[in-house]
């Protein structure tokens, strides 16, 4: 049985806005979770000390991202799915944009008030410091980047799942769901 899409389900493609900032978005969290794991293992040898500076500059640069790719969203409604996807599947993918949404605003936040607790400067690529967010408190520290290591494998997780989500589109159903955020 074919899964070709139904004649007029072809789903519009996103702006040329929402594509940049997904894709960016995707490569920094796709460049975080390595190196999150790396840092927290402390794989890192003599790179231990710069990957965490970049993981913290990065972190930082995600956190304005998002609140700017939240903002479009809230601003620029996105493109509608094909009409043949079941309700479920709909109700499934934007629950998972926003859960990654609300993850990808939390998981920065973590970070940095964790690391203003342990506490240890946060630079932001050698060109500043972003201010503590909170007073020290080591243990405080340790919980909050403990919480902030398991958001980091959740946002992994769903982020597999996504992808997940946009291959089955393109090579079971054959829609352009994929397209649409790869060529609008």
């Amino acid at each position: 049985m074919s899964h070709l899409p139904a004649e007029g389900s072809q789903a519009p493609g996103y702006t040329p806005t929402a594509r940049v900032l997904h894709w960016v978005t995707a490569a920094l969290v796709l460049t975080m979770v390595p190196v999150g794991i790396i840092i927290a293992n402390e794989w890192g040898g003599k790179l231990q000390d710069a990957l965490y500076s970049l993981h913290k500059s990065v972190g930082a640069l995600l956190l304005l991202l998002v609140v700017v790719r939240l903002a479009y969203r809230l601003t620029h409604k996105p493109p509608p799915l094909p009409g043949d996807i079941p309700p479920v599947q709909r109700l499934a993918a934007q629950a998972m944009h926003w859960v990654l949404y609300a993850l990808l605003i939390v998981q920065p936040l973590l970070g940095w008030a964790g690391t203003s607790a342990y506490p240890a400067p946060v630079p932001v690529f050698g060109l500043f410091e972003l201010p503590p967010l909170l007073a020290p408190n080591r243990a405080l520290s340790e919980q909050l980047l403990s919480v902030h290591g398991l958001v980091g494998l959740t946002i992994a997780g769903l982020a597999a799942l996504h992808i997940g989500a946009a291959l089955f589109h393109h090579f079971v159903r054959r829609d352009r769901v994929l397209l649409r955020m790869i060529s609008g």
